[in-house]
């Protein structure tokens, strides 16, 4: 006689009312209770570590076929935090990853700095747009995410849709970023986003911008690079961040895949967001290079091309565009 209590699926570690098939004990009246708290404490434990495969494994009874490595550690995760950060005026990288069914809608911006002692820093903040229409409910959306979206949107962190049925608004986005951009005064160097993401926000871009946007295709031979600069930074501890709460966990939900060419980061599961992360690595796809000779903020053409159009009258009043052309 052979027995074997697991759940069916990977899906079903969010379905509490399933987890006798891999918890029996849940059945009898009296445990049913405490067990299903202590499990779904957990599993949330777990998922903030990175490690929801072994909550998969050991305590759903579900065979992996394959391990699942996590990208960063959570020990690199909470080193980075840094109390406040000033980003007004300064030079920006800016990654966008689009919403996708349940997924969020992300914003990363990375800004390049130098600290005291001349090292190479990046900082990295975000802004999400939270739908919730195949949830149901942004109620049940917090429930299935577990984050605190409502919470975490008075701290700025992000906005709830406002979308009627809980779809992403692209205007909404469309004027938050350009809002958030006018307000800090920020200068942008470079826009990355997903090549599948061409929405009517980014339609927008490129006719009201004169920004620098560039459709990044979602494969390996692309991304391992700024993937790797990524993960290397927080480990060399040169990036900084707040304590961002939709941040933190979407860098602990990121997993690696690796192919014959490099490494992308992946999710076990649809409601492990790491839409934040997609979106970083779009913007370091340019901004890991912005140190460097070559890299286009340093390339004199392309900063005029960035300037607005009151940027660039200024400039051609200001002696700087004499000395600029006499170089070109």
């Amino acid at each position: 006689l052979w027995l074997v209590w697991s759940q069916d699926s990977e899906n079903e570690m969010f379905e509490p009312s399933t987890w006798e098939k891999s918890n029996p004990l849940i059945g009898l009246p009296n445990k049913k209770a405490s067990i299903t708290k202590g499990i779904t404490n957990l599993r949330e434990t777990l998922a903030a570590k990175g490690k929801i495969a072994e909550f998969q494994n050991k305590t759903m009874n579900i065979y992996l076929q394959v391990s699942q490595a996590s990208f960063l550690k959570l020990k690199d995760v909470e080193r980075s935090i840094t109390s406040r950060f000033e980003i007004y005026g300064k030079q920006v990288y800016i990654g966008y990853d689009y919403s996708m069914f349940s997924d969020n809608t992300a914003i990363a911006f990375v800004y390049p700095y130098l600290d005291s002692k001349g090292k190479r820093h990046w900082h990295v903040e975000q802004h999400s747009f939270i739908p919730w229409e195949k949830a149901g409910s942004i109620e049940a959306k917090e429930k299935q995410d577990g984050i605190n979206y409502r919470e975490l949107s008075k701290k700025g962190y992000c906005t709830i849709t406002s979308h009627p049925q809980g779809l992403i608004n692209d205007d909404q986005v469309y004027q938050w970023l350009l809002n958030y951009v006018e307000d800090n005064r920020l200068e942008v160097v470079f826009f990355g986003y997903d090549a599948w993401g061409a929405t009517p926000a980014i339609k927008q871009l490129e006719l009201n911008t004169s920004w620098n946007l560039m459709a990044i295709r979602q494969r390996t031979s692309e991304l391992k690079d700024p993937t790797k600069f990524l993960q290397s930074a927080f480990v060399e501890s040169s990036i900084t961040r707040l304590d961002d709460k939709i941040m933190e966990k979407a860098l602990l939900n990121a997993q690696v895949i690796e192919d014959k060419i490099g490494i992308q980061v992946d999710k076990a599961k649809a409601t492990l967001k790491i839409d934040v992360v997609d979106a970083i690595i779009d913007a370091l796809y340019q901004g890991m290079i912005h140190f460097e000779d070559y890299s286009d903020v340093n390339d004199p053409e392309k900063q005029i091309e960035r300037m607005t159009p009151q940027q660039k009258l200024d400039w051609l009043l200001s002696d700087e565009a004499g000395l600029m052309g006499d170089e070109l």
